[in-house]
């Protein structure tokens, strides 16, 4: 490698002469020389580089301690509330003043339907809701890194794991800023820095700027991926409000596509609630033209 680089830079200087030579005997002026020399350099430049060594990546012979969560993991209701796992998931203890906006939106949504604003516009749930979806999940470990991939809405959540302390001030994300440690086989994930825009902690609960959420993921059985909840906000909630998840590995399965935009019908207008468009207006054969000319 280094008898290379002599002779790239010996070869590189000589090229440079040469063309200057060149330039001079047809007559060419000294902008066209330092044209010449600075093409030249800059090849000198890349003959340097390539001498260098190549990165290399190191941390991952670390990851051959973990647990395998390779594959794709399907969400599973039934390994929460089936074979007498315990009756219907707790509900959240709300401050009063939460409380009276869960009730105002349930009375608004009785009253104009299910507000789905969010799903015509291909918003993003956020957390905590982007891990409640009925849509695969897949894990991936790199040095200091756990990676969460959620299907719906194409999201990932990036869970560091090389020592880093929660952000103080922490930008405001969908899926807020996470940091994680292992104990064993056990991830812990504590998550703060939530968008005003999402990450609602149920139906109608929006969250208060001082939410956080801690999780434990571990492999419960060689096929079954199971991730406790923790939430905690002192303006919304009156005791920590815990969930559980639970997920299957389907080791022939692929996350696949997900483009919201694509083919979405949702449409939501300022009188409340949503509608589906087919884009059939007009058109024969729709099915929701009214009865046919006669009847």
């Amino acid at each position: 490698m280094q008898v290379w680089s002599v002779l790239a830079r010996a070869l590189a200087g000589t090229a440079t002469l040469a063309l200057a030579s060149a330039a001079l005997a047809q007559g060419g002026t000294a902008p066209r020389i330092e044209r010449a020399t600075d093409t030249l350099a800059a090849a000198n430049a890349a003959a340097n580089a390539q001498s260098a060594p190549v990165p290399r990546a190191d941390g991952y012979a670390e990851l051959e301690r973990l647990p395998d969560w390779s594959g794709v993991w399907a969400p599973d209701w039934s390994l929460l509330f089936g074979g007498g796992a315990g009756g219907p998931p707790a509900q959240p203890q709300l401050t009063p003043a939460a409380a009276e906006r869960q009730a105002a939106f349930r009375a608004k949504q009785q009253a104009e339907g299910v507000d789905q604003y969010a799903q015509a516009h291909c918003i993003p749930p956020g957390m905590p809701g982007i891990m409640r979806q009925p849509y695969p999940i897949e894990v991936l470990f790199t040095p200091g890194r756990v990676t969460i991939f959620a299907e719906t809405y194409s999201q990932a959540r990036r869970v560091y794991t090389d020592g880093r302390p929660l952000p103080e001030d922490p930008d405001p994300f969908f899926n807020g800023n996470s940091v994680g440690r292992w104990d064993g086989d056990t991830l812990l994930v504590e998550t703060v820095g939530f968008s005003e825009f999402a990450g609602d902690i149920g139906a109608g609960i929006p969250h208060g700027p001082n939410m956080k959420i801690a999780e434990r993921i571990w492999l419960d059985k060689p096929n079954v991926l199971r991730i406790d909840t923790t939430i905690t906000d002192p303006d919304v909630l009156t005791a920590p409000y815990v969930q559980q998840l639970a997920f299957r590995r389907e080791a022939d399965w692929q996350i696949r596509e997900y483009v919201c935009e694509e083919n979405n019908r949702l449409t939501s207008g300022t009188e409340g609630g949503s509608n589906i468009d087919l884009g059939l207006d007009g058109e024969e054969g729709d099915p929701f033209a009214g009865p046919p000319e006669g009847n």
